[in-house]
């Protein structure tokens, strides 16, 4: 393959010396086709109108010390060669205009000569692929020495560079980590999204939705994320956040955008908005699907536009904000129905992200009980901690099918906080814990189900704490089995109530002897039952 450079006419550099004696400076574009292990086949050299004469006496030079390579001359005139927008152009016309032919041929942008503007923008069209090849850097040689000078050759692949390859993972998994909270979480499906998020908060301005039921963390998450980008330098705004369901009426507009002075009965001042407040920052907008159809279509054009219009006023505010909305709500029904606007959705849609329930990823339960309680320990100032009973006691409850942590880390944390306070001597025991569970069960009853009917009906016949050795479906078995024959004035009568069906295909059938079984494998006697 040939090796093809393109290079921007040194009018300083290349043009020392006069007569013979250029021959004794260092010239970058001369020098470039000096060396012996770097062949150039074709030097495309760019020039304005008034270099003309110059590029004729670096191309014969060229001509003289190496004769294999063939320079092309390209006009283009750089009216004023530090303005970057009118460089930029120019050299993204010409690179927009020649015919690449990277199957064939092996390109080298040399970056030496010309402005540091011109030298930026042949990085930067390089590293956006217009310029599909790799970076040429050369210059010139020790002091009294004779070789051309030299030259380094940069490819901005930077996944060849194993060093550098190695820095950003560890930078990403840094970030990662950030963002669960230094949690050591096991949920892959959770991991694989975090992962994800740190590169997407890290690298796009754009919306960001998050969801997921209460109390799954969207707020902490949006927290994190704006710390995040703020310790990369990625925003230097302030971090605004509201719960949307908080807004309603003329208060959403003038908290959203702002108002003037006298737009409502009570506006005694000018009201800048949460909008403004968040230029250059991060808007958070919790329960975004709250918000009326009015403050959804100004906040389209805000995000859209970075422009809107306060409340009560004629001329238009602008901010440059990045949002990031949570909601726990499904946002595709409410635009079906009309209560959301489906544009917005559209437009807050390009990066979704749905935080599972504790209930759905129960396999963190574990390093979040740690995270909760070192949280506690330095908010409180004093240390607490589970003796190891009570540790597995609290576990093997919290991962029953009886915890529905309804309310998700939200229960999680006032639970850690309860046994913490209350332990004496910094050790949470299995009596706080056994006051503990009972409490969540009841707090649960009418968010999660019986179970705590269910555990106080094992309890009461079996002995207490009995519940907690068994599976949840056998407990519902047993609990079923013990309501019915204390409302059976006999095992006969609770048999037929119990196996209705079965007993209809049997040309005999003795429920009293089933109900009787059925009893004898708990260690329970119906009159017992009865008593």
């Amino acid at each position: 393959m040939k090796t093809v450079a393109i290079s921007i006419l040194g009018t300083t550099l290349d043009r020392r010396g006069r007569g013979n004696k250029r021959w004794d400076k260092w010239r970058p574009n001369i020098s470039m086709c000096q060396h012996d292990d770097l062949l150039i086949d074709r030097l495309e050299l760019l020039f304005d109108n008034h270099s003309q004469g110059l590029a004729d006496q670096v191309t014969e030079d060229i001509a003289r010390i190496s004769p294999e390579t063939e320079v092309v001359h390209h006009r283009v005139n750089f009216q004023d060669p530090w303005d970057f927008e009118s460089v930029y152009s120019l050299l993204l016309d010409f690179a927009r205009g020649y015919s690449f032919r990277p199957h064939r041929e092996n390109y080298l942008v040399h970056i030496t000569t010309g402005t540091h503007v011109a030298q930026i923008c042949l990085y930067l069209l390089t590293e956006a692929g217009y310029l599909p090849g790799q970076l040429l850097q050369t210059s010139p040689a020790k002091r009294d020495s004779n070789l051309p000078g030299q030259y380094q050759i940069i490819d901005l692949d930077l996944s060849k560079y194993d060093q550098i390859a190695s820095r950003f993972q560890k930078e990403h998994q840094e970030g990662t980590a950030y963002l669960k909270g230094g949690i050591e979480t096991r949920n892959k499906a959770f991991n694989d999204m975090i992962a994800q998020l740190e590169k997407v908060s890290i690298r796009s301005n754009a919306p960001i939705l998050i969801t997921g039921p209460t109390g799954a963390g969207k707020s902490q998450l949006a927290q994190r994320v704006y710390e995040l980008r703020k310790q990369r330098g990625t925003l230097e705004g302030q971090l605004v956040a509201i719960n949307c369901a908080t807004l309603k009426g003329e208060n959403a507009m003038s908290a959203l955008f702002g108002h003037k002075k006298g737009a409502f009965t009570g506006a005694n001042s000018d009201r800048a908005g949460l909008l403004k407040q968040a230029h250059k920052g991060l808007l958070f907008l919790d329960e975004i699907g709250e918000l009326g159809l009015d403050e959804q279509a100004m906040l389209l054009r805000a995000i859209e536009d970075k422009r809107f219009i306060p409340f009560g006023s004629d001329k238009e505010a602008s901010s440059d904000f990045q949002l990031i909305a949570g909601t726990n709500n499904d946002l595709i029904q409410k635009a079906r129905e009309g209560s959301f606007r489906a544009d917005l959705l559209a437009r807050i849609d390009l990066w979704t992200y749905q935080l599972p329930s504790l209930k759905d990823r129960i396999e963190d339960l574990e390093p979040n009980i740690d995270y909760e309680l070192e949280a506690f320990c330095n908010k409180a100032g004093y240390l607490a901690s589970f003796n190891r009973a009570a540790r597995g006691k609290y576990l093997v409850f919290g991962r029953s099918p009886q915890a529905s942590w309804s309310a998700n880390f939200r229960d999680l944390n006032a639970s850690i906080t309860r046994m913490a306070t209350l332990s004496d001597g910094g050790r949470i025991t299995e009596k706080i814990v056994d006051e503990e569970i009972l409490r969540l069960n009841q707090k649960w009853q009418g968010s999660g189900g019986s179970a705590i009917r269910l555990r106080t009906t094992i309890d009461d016949v079996l002995g207490s704490g009995s519940s907690d050795e068994m599976d949840f479906y056998d407990q519902l078995k047993l609990a079923a089995l013990v309501e019915v024959c204390k409302q059976s004035s006999s095992m006969a009568e609770a048999g037929r109530k119990l196996f209705n069906i079965s007993r209809l295909k049997k040309t005999s059938s003795n429920d009293s002897h089933r109900v009787k079984q059925l009893l004898s494998k708990y260690g329970i006697n119906f009159e017992s039952l009865k008593a």
